[in-house]
């Protein structure tokens, strides 16, 4: 803290202080005219209500007078007035610190298991997929939800169902936590004509088993030729690229109708953040660990 916001603290605290008690010194004291009837004479509802004048019990006197006592105590032992580290030494970076070190000394056990063992391995430890749970909680939950089960409005796919658009293996989970992934449908608007959207829309439904217009399906099924590129012949979908796959009835943004062909028309673009520099390495395999174990469950071992 600079010598001039030390100051203005100090001198916040002074005029502050000072002003309490000088008014819990003089309010007991001061007098206050009243009438006969010991009001002070001002009253509401014609007259219904009077304002009395008590003296301050002794127990508010007393309690007041310790809450000074353990301010001026406070202040003296630990840093708050200005620049003052205050008498104790005590500072919240040493007690973080102190924390942490606590904290790493109980993890040391688990922390080496987690860096001899294989991602797919982790989900036989109980602890470590207790460990990434609350790491999942903390940082995956607001997209993925709490669940796991993906959230269709913002697009975040479901982790437990064992369907994956760049890969289900340990490997392929950690590279998508520390990196990213970055997905794109193009918007067809431009180059597909209302109807046409509107025709694959329907083929894509009968590949799923959605309700659909058989004849629209068909002349769909040769407009589809445009989206094979990406999801494949068979719209079985391309990992490498994260395009899904079309023929599973798993859908990113919904099933209905009318966002499918929201989808083929304006496009979507989904992000799936980087956590390396945010999470450990160690942070990040006990994730993977934990989301791989979702889809892929094994016996827990304590």
């Amino acid at each position: 803290m600079s010598p001039f916001w030390s100051a203005f603290v100090m001198a916040l605290i002074v005029l502050n202080l000072g002003i309490t008690l000088f008014l819990f010194l003089w309010a007991p004291r001061v007098h206050i005219p009243t009438l006969a009837d010991g009001t002070s004479g001002h009253v509401w509802a014609h007259g219904v209500l009077r304002e009395g004048i008590r003296p301050l019990p002794v127990w508010w006197l007393v309690l007041s007078a310790a809450m000074f006592v353990v301010g001026f105590a406070y202040l003296a032992l630990y840093p708050g007035f200005g620049a003052f580290k205050g008498l104790l030494g005590w500072t919240s970076h040493d007690q973080l610190a102190r924390a942490h070190a606590v904290n790493d000394a109980r993890l040391a056990p688990l922390t080496e298991r987690v860096r001899a063992t294989s991602i797919e391995s982790l989900a036989g430890d109980r602890q470590a997929m207790a460990a990434g749970e609350r790491l999942f909680v903390d940082n995956c939950a607001p997209c993925h939800g709490r669940d796991a089960r993906g959230n269709q409005r913002l697009g975040a796919p479901n982790l437990a169902n064992g369907i994956w658009l760049h890969g289900g293996d340990g490997a392929t989970i950690l590279a998508s936590i520390a990196d990213g992934r970055r997905g794109g449908m193009p918007s067809f608007a431009g180059a597909m004509p209302d109807d046409a959207i509107i025709d694959v829309v329907n083929y894509v439904e009968s590949l799923s088993g959605l309700p659909h217009d058989p004849l629209r399906a068909q002349i769909g099924k040769r407009s589809f030729s445009t989206c094979a590129a990406c999801h494949g012949a068979d719209a079985k979908g391309n990992k490498a690229l994260g395009a899904p796959d079309l023929t599973d009835a798993v859908w990113l943004y919904g099933r209905q109708h009318a966002t499918l062909v929201e989808t083929v028309r304006n496009g979507r673009s989904g992000v799936m953040p980087a956590w390396r520099g945010r999470l450990s390495d160690d942070e990040m395999k006990l994730l993977a660990g934990y989301v791989h174990g979702l889809s892929h469950p094994a016996v827990t071992q304590p």
